[in-house]
């Protein structure tokens, strides 16, 4: 295996499936089945899992919603979100702790990041909710954060496209991939792969970043045995 402790971080929109919105159970069961396979090999798995097929606090904002309340919002819907797949995951037959920055004991641990690491050494599966506990940062940011604290190897960051393009690829026919590039070219070249706070987290931290296409089966498992999927940002 090329990574040994991995944050895993989901979009929100993922876990809809074919809807408009909401969770779609058939995706969710999708994505518990490829976490096994990486997890009964031994990789130890954090997620951070976005919250805008429920709630996106900065559309809220741009309706006129006062922006850190709505950026709590879209923090509960990362909760509940985490809830399901935990659910899903159980169900596969995974042990799972959910932690949250928001304290909410009937459901879920706080955040402490020795008990998380030590969640992780005894192999469960540790999904952080609630994105970093504060507003004006994105589950992007959160994501990185808790890659950071928990010493993981890598961000693999499960999408809807298969990498980092020269363009939108849903827009632009000629964009082209990019297998790997650096964090100077990302930046040079205005790509778009996580926001700002995020990358620069990411960056100064020599934190890797693979953009992959997680719908595709055996891809998150290709991507922790070291195989060329999506794209590398080192």
């Amino acid at each position: 295996m090329k990574y040994k402790r991995i944050l895993l971080k989901l979009s929100g929109e993922a876990l809809m499936g074919d809807n408009q919105y909401g969770i779609d159970p058939n995706r969710l069961a999708e994505y518990a089945q490829e976490i096994k396979k990486v997890v009964d090999l031994g990789v130890e798995v954090a997620i951070v899992i976005g919250g805008g097929n429920i709630f996106r606090g900065v559309a809220g904002a741009s309706k006129g919603m006062d922006r850190v309340q709505g950026d709590y919002m879209g923090m509960l819907a990362t909760v509940i979100n985490g809830m399901a797949l935990q659910g899903a995951l159980e169900d596969a037959g995974m042990l799972t702790r959910l932690q949250t920055a928001l304290k909410i004991e009937a459901i879920a641990e706080p955040y402490i990041k020795r008990r998380a690491t030590r969640h992780l050494e005894k192999g469960r599966i540790v999904i952080f909710g609630a994105g970093t506990g504060n507003p004006y940062f994105t589950t992007d940011t959160a994501a990185v954060l808790r890659g950071i604290e928990v010493g993981a190897d890598v961000i693999l960051k499960g999408t809807r496209v298969d990498g980092v393009y020269t363009a939108d690829p849903e827009k632009d026919p000629n964009a082209v991939k990019y297998e790997t590039i650096s964090f100077a070219d990302v930046l040079d070249k205005g790509l778009n792969v996580m926001d700002t706070t995020a990358f620069t987290l990411s960056q100064e931290n020599n934190l890797p970043i693979v953009v992959f296409d997680m719908n595709k089966e055996n891809n998150l498992l290709k991507v922790c045995q070291g195989e060329t999927i999506g794209t590398t940002v080192y």
